[in-house]
């Protein structure tokens, strides 16, 4: 990944940290890896549910919206690098995935949606 598109995923997951704190939820980890997949954020919900969260950032919509960037394969990988996550913690309660998806706009603030159970790869 270019130094680049770093600078923007590290911008993108700060804004997704200070969301979630926001929302009351309790972060765990942030960058959590497991093999080839990296959870960018693990935390517990307010409800105590575990929420593996992936975060999507761009600097425009102009060819998709970042969510969409979440392919069938990263969902896998994510669901793997879950399972062995609750595995290591020995943790058999709730679980979901959420994707945060940011647009930093040059000219305009931020745009974040959070999309709450967005996927659940494994079925």
């Amino acid at each position: 990944m270019s130094k680049h598109n770093q600078i923007i995923g590290k911008m993108g997951e700060e804004l997704a940290v200070e969301h979630l704190k926001r929302a009351n939820y309790e972060l765990v980890v942030c960058n959590w890896r497991f093999g080839r997949a990296e959870v960018d954020i693990i935390a517990w919900s307010p409800a105590r549910i575990l929420v593996f969260v992936e975060v999507k950032t761009r600097k425009t919509a102009a060819f998709g919206n970042p969510e969409e960037a979440v392919s069938h394969k990263k969902q896998q990988l994510l669901y793997e690098a879950a399972t062995e996550y609750m595995h290591q913690q020995n943790y058999e309660g709730e679980i979901r995935f959420d994707i945060i998806s940011i647009v930093l706009y040059e000219r305009l603030p931020p745009h974040l949606e959070h999309f709450i159970d967005a996927f659940f790869p494994g079925w």
